[in-house]
């Protein structure tokens, strides 16, 4: 079996775009017709030019070659140009790559990949959401402690037993900074609202996405602290080891970070230095399944759980799913909401979510398979990228 043809969708996310503005899909094609989906979780450059490469990719490496090779080839292209370091982009592009590849593997063996990794261990996972906005909102569900409250309340009837939100933002390129004490006080009240409407039938996942100092983040995390959050996210930028550690050391709250890493490389060094208890990889751009699967035992060897992250399209989700599904130290998996909407447009076969938990697929390779006639509907034909911050410093004058 060699591979033979490769394809991308660049798909745009209709209104109201939660998981991004667009979705990166790759489908590989074998000699012998079998197909396979990944995505491409990359941020760092419009997705046309993020199409590009995983095309270059593909011809320079996979081309010719059998899918079931995915640790050489992997190892050939994290070499290429001679880098051997760990590089975001290039790794989003390998790990669609080899989703894809897992994917045919997995049909052309009649199993699901979770079987050809150790097998199932968890027969659901437990997932959570955020807290979204729903039209008609007189205010934001992001600043607005008391609507936050309601919706909360509104997905833990729904069956949710976890629920994140980051009102600490905004998020700005010239970060790290001190959070201001209006910001504290809000996010005090956001925690302290949702944990009086919810009770004990819900975790709190506080999000910060990196926009603290390690002083800044430690004085956030004291004043969370009573309210006994399940994780506090990505408190220091994810490239502050040292900082994040720091913050790790000083408040009971576990540390969770990951979203924005890529390879077992940067996920060592988080571990070594004690500053996670919690990982949260994206396989569309950690390197992929198989990378993801020796990030997990990284994390097992340290006594550290894994969430894996999601705020990006299906493809990944189901990927992130088999990767749980397989792994003893799996703790939560991100969803939007309950996996329906364009994510369950976008499938042949919608993933199941039922009261709170994902049923994993017994189906072949990924247990999914991508809706290419709703994804040729649906191009991209913006000019922005898949998330974007404030290119400015943020002045903590401003009003919330």
């Amino acid at each position: 079996m060699k591979l033979t043809d490769v394809e991308v969708f660049v798909v745009g996310n209709p209104p109201p775009f939660f998981g991004g503005r667009y979705f990166v899909f790759v489908k590989l094609v074998t000699d012998d017709g079998i197909v396979g989906y990944g995505e491409v979780y990359a941020a760092t450059f419009h997705p046309d030019v993020v199409a590009a490469m995983i095309t270059d990719v593909a011809e320079r490496t996979l081309m010719g070659e059998s899918p079931f090779d995915v640790e050489r080839l992997w190892r050939r292209a994290y070499s290429r140009g001679f880098t051997q370091r760990p590089d975001l982009s290039l790794q989003g592009v390998m790990s669609g790559l080899e989703i894809a590849c897992w994917d045919i593997m997995g049909k052309s063996l009649g199993q699901p990949i979770y079987n050809l990794l150790g097998g199932r261990v968890h027969e659901r996972l437990r997932t959570y959401t955020y807290l979204y906005p729903e039209p008609g909102d007189g205010t934001d569900v992001y600043v607005d402690p008391d609507l936050a409250a309601r919706r909360a309340t509104e997905e833990v009837d729904r069956g949710f037993t976890a629920l994140k939100f980051d009102p600490a933002g905004p998020y700005t390129a010239m970060g790290g900074h001190q959070p201001s004490l209006a910001r504290i006080e809000l996010t005090v009240e956001f925690l302290k609202k949702i944990r009086d409407a919810v009770g004990s039938r819900a975790d709190l996942l506080l999000g910060t996405h990196g926009q603290f100092t390690a002083s800044g983040a430690v004085r956030l995390a004291s004043q969370a602290e009573p309210f006994d959050p399940l994780w506090f996210e990505e408190p220091t930028p994810p490239d502050d080891v040292a900082g994040m550690a720091r913050v790790a050391r000083q408040t009971s709250i576990p540390i969770a970070a990951g979203e924005r890493l890529t390879t077992k490389g940067e996920f060592a060094r988080l571990l070594e230095a004690g500053a996670v208890s919690i990982l949260q990889p994206n396989l569309g751009r950690v390197g992929g399944i198989l990378e993801g699967k020796k990030i997990a035992a990284l994390a097992e060897a340290h006594n550290a759980q894994i969430a894996p992250h999601l705020y990006c399209g299906p493809i990944v989700g189901a990927a992130n799913i088999q990767l749980a599904v397989c792994s003893p130290n799996f703790l939560l998996l991100e969803g939007i909401r309950d996996w329906s909407g364009f994510h369950a447009e976008l499938l042949q076969t919608p993933i199941t979510w039922e009261e709170g938990y994902v049923i994993p697929s017994t189906e072949p390779g990924l247990g999914v398979a991508l809706d290419e006639g709703v994804a040729r509907s649906h191009p991209y034909a913006g000019d922005e990228l898949h998330l974007e911050m404030a290119d400015r410093p943020i002045d903590e004058a401003d009003p919330i």
